[in-house]
């Protein structure tokens, strides 16, 4: 990859991917589409009993696509703008420009809007008209839709899901708004320009759709419909703004993660709206048979997450307040299994209940359990927030997970230690194996939290935690000194995915340097190539912080493979296989950026920061790290790195900061001040 002129934020082609799944993807909190398809997904509405449970299909009148009747073989471009939040199609004609635009708005999460462009550019009089083709039904085959009395120009539909997710459950209802569409749109002869806009507003009431519709329809009497999604999202891109100096395909990648990413996440100023979490492959998709059905996953609590939380804390604790709401769920879960507290799907939906269509993962892949929580606690370390655990769930979350792993622990007379047995690590090609590093790595780390958690908030601390946290095995060779993945690991055994290495990051599990690195060479060679996305970039990052910068950035590079051209859409598998939209793909890749090449650590007492950049990078800043309601303007070059606190106006007081060097030199952050 070499550096290159063009703005590393907007995608052109002037033809679309032979595969429609690699079209980009238009989504707010509420509702997503993929460009020129016929469906769209609501947040939080699925369909299907258990493992059947997918996101419903709601018929999408956005999917249209603009045709030049007569024209040969007109000039066309398709573009994502990822700094405006916008997906345009231009026909090019001798005579006119037709522009095609299209988005979910972001700060009204319940409507979805295009708009047409016709322009002309010759002195001609004659109408120009413009064909809009759509395969638009206002039928479902997970919805028992029906019409009601059009409103305010619009057409109605209403209806609830056919299947609830556990039997006797809520059928969530959707209700949706749109404006009609004509098979043409004409620029009179005296027209030099003219605009049509249409709207489709979906929410799970029919107050809700009406309003959303109404404020729609006023914006765009005023002539700013558009503008206004436009600030709101130009606002989010500003708060989580990250820049590289450095090769144009890095850059293009980071800011095309960054979209995709930061469009699954609720606005500012919403607190109305419940958040529903982020499934791998997001909002646009998830139908059934697609991206695992838009369940979600650990993907969101280690893979998402921590970018989230750097970068915008409030949308942080709504993703934690999705797993609280589904408390109740994973208590039954763990009730099921015969084990007491809460345990997490391995893949959720609405309820929390496990709807992985494949029990051995259900039952198997129980590190989920404590990734949850390890998100809860690098929320609190990097907020201190405790209203989150005192008065709205948090603490009984908590809790519960810790009262998980204490019931899940067996003891081991010989060993005079506990043993989890029975488990699928994230390596999945591995069963049924006993004390796989990771899930217990993660389970003391649950404990542990638990326990600190309970003393800041005075509460009595059970006894047990702290003995099995002490006493859990975690399985280290003392001869080769390294972690086998399980007990009866033999070195070279083929491996899924990443999955010890998660041991040094983000699980930050004490070890030397040596170990660290014995574990990166143990396990680099042996993981599949064609394993998923997210990977390569934890590699990348225990090189960087053993200072392997050469080594770090070939691992990096692995990652372009799974980018596909041109919208920059990431897949799975390098094969093309698997999710597409992979947004766990696109979080490792941004951990990397975020805290590899920063050095970024959340411990309980502070913010760890040590620098490492491979030699095709001479430059990162990021507008605003969030840490202990500061926000930070963070710069870094080969030369020097400066901190600059530009904000103390988070919802919490801000503590205040300094800088500690390893020389033991302090220097003071106050606002302002670099």
């Amino acid at each position: 990859m070499a550096d290159g002129e063009g703005d590393p934020g907007v995608f052109t082609a002037t033809a679309l991917p032979g595969d429609p799944r690699l079209l980009p993807t238009v989504t707010s909190a509420f509702l997503g589409t993929r460009v020129f398809r016929d469906i769209l997904h609501a947040a939080g509405v699925y369909s299907g009993a258990a493992g059947d449970t997918h996101r419903a299909d709601v018929p999408s009148p956005l999917g249209l696509r603009m045709a030049a009747p007569g024209a040969h073989s007109p000039a066309e471009s398709f573009t994502l703008n990822t700094w405006t939040g916008t997906f345009s199609h231009t026909i090019q004609s001798p005579g006119y420009t037709a522009t095609h635009q299209l988005y979910a708005h972001h700060s009204l999460v319940h409507l979805m809007a295009f708009s047409v462009t016709i322009r002309r550019l010759d002195g001609s009089t004659h109408p120009v008209t413009i064909q809009l083709q759509s395969l638009f039904v206002p039928q479902s085959q997970d919805l028992d839709l029906r019409p009601g009395p059009d409103f305010q120009g619009a057409h109605y539909i209403y209806g609830q899901t056919l299947v609830p997710e556990v039997e006797g459950g809520p059928r969530p209802t959707v209700h949706m708004l749109w404006t009609p569409i004509p098979q043409s749109l004409t620029l009179g002869g005296e027209e030099r320009e003219r605009c049509w806009e249409f709207l489709t507003a979906v929410a799970g009431s029919e107050e809700e759709a009406k309003r959303s519709y109404s404020a729609g329809l006023s914006l765009a009497a005023a002539g700013s419909l558009h503008r206004s999604h436009v600030r709101a999202w130009a606002a989010l891109r500003r708060g989580c703004s990250v820049e590289l100096d450095g090769p144009l395909a890095l850059r293009q990648a980071l800011q095309g993660c960054l979209y995709y990413l930061l469009s699954a996440i609720p606005p500012r100023d919403s607190p109305g709206v419940l958040f529903h979490g982020i499934s791998p492959g997001g909002l646009s998709n998830g139908s059934r048979g697609e991206d695992y059905w838009g369940h979600v996953f650990w993907d969101q609590d280690t893979w998402m997450f921590p970018n989230i939380l750097l970068l915008y804390p409030e949308a942080a604790r709504a993703i934690l307040q999705y797993r609280i709401r589904t408390l109740e769920g994973a208590r039954r879960n763990a009730r099921e299994q015969g084990y007491e507290g809460a345990k997490f799907p391995w893949e959720s939906a609405a309820t929390g209940r496990e709807v992985c269509p494949e029990e051995i993962y259900g039952t198997q892949e129980i590190h989920v359990t404590g990734d949850v929580l390890m998100a809860f606690e690098q929320y609190y370390c990097t907020t201190q927030d405790q209203k989150l655990f005192q008065e709205d769930g948090g603490w009984e979350l908590v809790e519960a997970v810790a009262q998980y792993w204490c019931s899940r622990m067996v003891w081991s007379e010989e060993e005079q230690l506990y043993h989890i047995r029975g488990v699928m690590p994230p390596d999945e090609y591995h069963s049924q194996v006993d004390n796989s590093a990771y899930t217990n790595a993660v389970a003391q780390r649950s404990l542990t939290f638990a326990t600190d958690m309970a003393r800041d908030l005075l509460l009595p601390v059970p006894e047990e935690w702290e003995d099995r946290a002490r006493k859990i095995k975690v399985p280290f060779d003392e001869e080769r000194k390294y972690h086998p993945e399980y007990d009866g690991y033999s070195p070279g055994e083929p491996v899924k995915q990443a999955d010890v290495v998660l041991l040094g990051f983000p699980l930050m599990h004490p070890m030397s340097a040596e170990v660290r690195r014995n574990d990166l060479e143990m396990y680099e060679p042996v993981t599949d190539p064609a394993g998923p996305a997210m990977t390569w970039s934890m590699f990348a990052v225990g090189w960087l912080e053993l200072k392997e910068l050469q080594r770090a950035w070939s691992q990096l590079e692995k990652c372009f493979s799974n980018i596909m051209e041109p919208f920059k859409v990431w897949v799975e598998n390098s094969d093309g296989s698997g999710a597409v939209n992979f947004l766990t793909g696109m979080g490792g890749f941004l951990q990397v950026i975020l805290f590899g090449f920063t050095g970024f650590r959340i411990t309980g007492s502070s913010l760890l920061f040590d620098p490492a950049f491979p030699d095709d990078i001479t430059k990162l800043k990021i507008s605003s790290v969030s840490y202990l309601g500061n926000k930070l303007e963070v710069t870094i070059t080969r030369e020097e790195m400066r901190m600059e606190v530009t904000e103390t106006s988070w919802d919490l007081p801000p503590s205040p900061l300094e800088a500690v060097l390893e020389s033991g030199q302090r220097f003071p952050l106050w606002e302002g001040m670099a």
